[in-house]
């Protein structure tokens, strides 16, 4: 119970006069059965996802060599590691890393029924830090892709993975960031990351990460030591995108413009000023010079809002883009410089 106090106040000639003060006994149970239901269902919304998603995660255990010390290199050992991956398709497509997948001598698929596997590599993708496997197996559930194009900062996000061999953990926070730029392990930079406070520790690299129809978001594939709450996954819609290249031709070759970039919104003056047919554009954070690139007339921060007369509103665009027919031709880029539109030309290579 709660107590209510009502007071009535008479105002006359400048001075108040309190005329009455009533208090009230107020039942809150009814705001603490409200908490509870908020409670529930969003309990209801983990647990679910959880049932949806899970038998479709995999455990994958990797073998790879150790580099030898110094004055030790005839004394290599094989180094062992779990790491997630989540099916793709019934007839055995999975997703992983690139960095859990990659130089290793040895590669174990585990289902949530115990089955194990041996993979074969359908494609490696160290730019995005994506893998592609295939397993020979029956009975699979795949996972399907959600828009990334329309996640939402704050929104729900759910990682389910295997985190130092706890098979099977589930966390849940939110969307920190979208937009984000991450350097992969080969030095070049990941583009358009969702940052997440989904918790995920050394084994969850590989594994989804969803949205609260159980969708996936995005591909769990770092986090920075020494931070909490600081963790990324590459985007639904890049994924999707390099899975297909990979599953298709077993390699992404790729147009670049020796750019990292970042997908922002414009303000509603810019686009009425600069008559654009799209709300954001891709930010140039940093720009290198790279052999067979010419991106002279290019300078960070330059907004690019289209390329050969198509509208560029996200890194994803570029990505599409950017294909291997654009490698060594001639790019004509719309960007805004100081809030001004302009065109600008570069060369594109060939990202390798």
């Amino acid at each position: 119970m709660g107590i209510a106090c009502k007071i009535l106040i008479h105002l006359k000639g400048g001075s108040m006069k309190v005329i009455s003060n009533e208090f009230d006994r107020v039942d809150t149970s009814d705001l603490n059965n409200v908490d509870d239901q908020l409670l529930d269902a969003y309990s209801r919304t983990i647990v679910d996802v959880a049932k949806k998603v899970s038998r479709s995660v995999v455990k994958v255990s990797v073998v790879k060599k150790e580099m030898p010390n110094q004055g030790q290199r005839n004394n290599i050992r094989p180094m062992e590691a779990d790491a997630s991956g989540f099916i793709i398709s019934s007839d055995g497509l999975l997703i992983t890393n690139h960095h859990v997948a990659g130089d290793c001598e040895k590669i174990t698929i585990t289902l949530q029924d115990e089955r194990t596997y041996q993979p074969i590599i359908v494609g490696l993708d160290p730019y995005t830090d994506l893998a592609v496997l295939k397993i020979d197996a029956e009975g699979l559930k795949a996972l399907s892709f959600a828009d990334s194009d329309k996640l939402l900062v704050g929104q729900m996000a759910i990682a389910v993975g295997n985190p130092f061999g706890f098979n099977y953990t589930v966390t849940a926070g939110v969307i920190s960031a979208l937009g984000r730029t991450l350097k992969s392990q080969t030095g070049r930079m990941i583009d358009n990351i969702i940052q997440t406070d989904a918790a995920l520790n050394p084994g969850n690299s590989g594994g989804p990460l969803v949205n609260s129809n159980g969708e996936v978001i995005g591909v769990n594939t770092a986090i920075i030591a020494m931070a909490q709450g600081l963790c990324f996954a590459v985007s639904s819609n890049l994924t999707r995108y390099v899975v297909g290249k990979l599953v298709l031709e077993g390699r992404v070759k790729r147009a670049f413009i020796g750019i990292a970039g970042q997908t922002i919104n414009l303000s509603e003056r810019i686009i009425s000023y600069n008559k654009l047919e799209t709300k954001t554009g891709v930010y140039v954070a940093e720009k290198d010079r790279y052999d067979g690139v010419y991106n002279t007339d290019l300078y960070p921060g330059d907004i690019i809002v289209g390329m050969n007369e198509h509208p560029v509103q996200s890194v994803e665009d570029l990505h599409r883009l950017l294909d291997e027919n654009m490698i060594d031709k001639m790019v004509n880029l719309s960007v805004l410089r100081n809030n001004i539109r302009t065109k600008v030309q570069v060369i594109a290579g060939e990202l390798k």
